[in-house]
This record gives C-alpha cells, sequence and structure tokens, in this order.
C-alpha cells in the first residue's frame, strides 16, 4: 500500500509551531533490540535534523485598554508579513531581524476580545498565525475645569486661526510611512508628576465636552522639555488651542507632540536625539496653569503615552510591559 503524503493542513500546523515533520518519538530501548534510530556497529548514525523554526506571533500589550498603542511582532518570516488587528490594516517593517507593525486601539473600543491575524511565509508556503488581545475595562474619570471663556465660545476673529492650525495639524501628520528613526524604548519627556492621564472626560465651564488625548505632566514655567526619542520635528509652531507646540515624527506611523510649551528650541525639520531639548513648559494656548500636555499618536489615533512607555521595541525576549527609560528619567 503507498505511503501516505500528510495533508496540506498538518504541514502549514507544524510550520506555524516549529514542530518536525513527522517526527517520531523513539519507543523505550529494549535489551536485545536495536532502538529506532540507532547505528549498529560498521553503521553511520542518522543525520539530526533540527525542528522546523515557522513564523512565530508576539503582542504588546497582551492586555490592553481602549485608547492603547499595540506592537506586533513577527519572527521567522522569510518575507514581510500581512495582518489586521480586529480589521483594521498592520503595516509591517523589518525590524530587529524580524518584522513589527505599530497600531492602536480607539478609545471607543469595547472591553473584551480583539482578533489579531498575520500571514507570514517561513521556509514554505504563507502561515496565518492568529491571536487576541483582551481588552479591559477604560477607566477613564470625569473632569470639570474653568479656563477662559475665549476658548469655551471662541469669538470670530479667531475661527480662521483656529482652521489655519486644523490643517498645520493635518499637514504635519501627513508624513510618508517609513521605517523608524529610533532604535530604543521611549522615554519620558521630562521628569514630573502626571497631573491629568490620558483619557479624561472633560467639560469647559460647564459647557464644553472633550477627551483628554494626552497625558499631562506637572512643571513650573522654564522647565526643560526633552524629546522622547530619536525622530524628526514636523511643526514648530504657536496653535490657539495647544500653545507653542512641537511635533516629533519618529518614523512607523508614529508621533509625539509637547504643548503648551513658553519656549520652542527646535524648527521645523530638524533631527532630534532621545533627550534632547524640544522646550521649555509654560502655560500657552487653552490650559488652567503651567504642565506639560504630552500627546502620542499612533497610527492615526492619539493614545496613552505611559502605554507607549511599556512597550519592548529592543529585540529583547517578548515581556509585556517591560521599558527601559533614558537615564534620569523615571516613572511619575
Amino acid at each position: 500500500m503507498p505511503a501516505r503524503t500528510p495533508s496540506a493542513a498538518l504541514v502549514l500546523s507544524l510550520l506555524a509551531t516549529g514542530t518536525p515533520a513527522l517526527a517520531a518519538t523513539p519507543a523505550p530501548a529494549t535489551p536485545g533490540v536495536r532502538a529506532p534510530g540507532a547505528a549498529l556497529p560498521g553503521e553511520l548514525a542518522p543525520l539530526k535534523v533540527a525542528p522546523v523554526d515557522g513564523p512565530h506571533l508576539s503582542l504588546q500589550p497582551a492586555n490592553p485598554k481602549p485608547g492603547d498603542p499595540v506592537l506586533v511582532t513577527v519572527r521567522g518570516a522569510s518575507a514581510l508579513p500581512t495582518g489586521t488587528v480586529a480589521g483594521r490594516p498592520l503595516r509591517f517593517f523589518a525590524w530587529n531581524n524580524g518584522y513589527a507593525a505599530l497600531t492602536s486601539l480607539p478609545v471607543e473600543q469595547t472591553e473584551g476580545s480583539v482578533p489579531v491575524d498575520v500571514t507570514a511565509v517561513g521556509r514554505g508556503l504563507p502561515v496565518l498565525l492568529s491571536g487576541a488581545l483582551t481588552v479591559g475595562a477604560p477607566g477613564f474619570r470625569e473632569r470639570e475645569l474653568k479656563v477662559a471663556n475665549k476658548y469655551v465660545s471662541p469669538p470670530k476673529a479667531v475661527k480662521a486661526r483656529m482652521e489655519a492650525d486644523r490643517k498645520a495639524f493635518a499637514a504635519a501628520f501627513a508624513q510618508p510611512f517609513q521605517a523608524p528613526l529610533f532604535g530604543q524604548n521611549f522615554a519620558w519627556p521630562r521628569e514630573a508628576t502626571v497631573t491629568a492621564p490620558f483619557g479624561d472626560r472633560r467639560s469647559f465651564n460647564g459647557k464644553l465636552q472633550t477627551q483628554h488625548f494626552g497625558v499631562d505632566l506637572d512643571g513650573a514655567t522654564g522647565s526643560p522639555v526633552v524629546a522622547a526619542n530619536d525622530g524628526t520635528v514636523v511643526m514648530s509652531r504657536d496653535n490657539y488651542a495647544s500653545g507653542n507646540t512641537v511635533l516629533v515624527h519618529h518614523g512607523a506611523g508614529l508621533f509625539t507632540a509637547y504643548f503648551h510649551l513658553s519656549r520652542i528650541d527646535v524648527k521645523e525639520g530638524a533631527q532630534v536625539k532621545q533627550g534632547e531639548a524640544l522646550g521649555l513648559v509654560g502655560s500657552t494656548g487653552r490650559v488652567t496653569g503651567p504642565h506639560l500636555h504630552w500627546g502620542v499618536k499612533a497610527d492615526d489615533r492619539w493614545v496613552d503615552g505611559q502605554t507607549l512607555l511599556k512597550l519592548d521595541f529592543t529585540g529583547a525576549p517578548e515581556t509585556p510591559g517591560v521599558a527601559t527609560n533614558a537615564p534620569g528619567l523615571g516613572t511619575p
């Protein structure tokens, strides 16, 4: 009877898991009986074949919140993978002897399981790598703030300025997708206490309803603000609501924002390194007092910067929730 050919499904499964193809488990040795695979005197020993090292998938963080960035890493693939998170396409790039993609969850994301599907080529046919993110409760706070009335009901005289600001932000964020411009994990832009976390739902003077798409860091006017990682300055501008603003493009669809500065120390187009001075803490724009509003935008969504700090981009063994900050920058 002819030998059976293993099914395509089995082959794909073996490629994905790294299991040796059709490997048999040796039976216990019996005195006087040659064990399977053993060589008789004068025979050559059988070759030892390494297991197939197929593509495998890792996700950071494994248990995100709504509004979190998500890092998808694929190792063992021989070409650029493709895939989706909750149906949203991933944009992969070569990274640390593998491939990675940075995406994000919307603040409106409901609790529960979010599917992750990636197709990658190993040493044979493409394989489907499936995973899931377990999304928890957001825990966003409700806050009432008092600001100058002109920021709640802007006069007609500034509406043209606000439209110019909107266009300037759109142009700054419209950077072509490219590989990361950084090679290390992200760090705090200043060592300070978090006075308002990402996601706060706010009402200003009991009227304007907004959500806080950044992390507020305490600081006196004139305190230094530095770049959270390497990148290119794509905005250096005074805006109506955000005040003196710096935006840094880090590649991989990732940006960091620095609002309400009292002084800007970089120009648009400048290449900056992690820890390099960008400006000084201030109270320009729509604020209740001097502080740094630090924003992070990943894959066209504002996300929680505190979660970005926990993502490991270094290629070390995957340990969700581990990050390395620059010397001198602590965790508020």
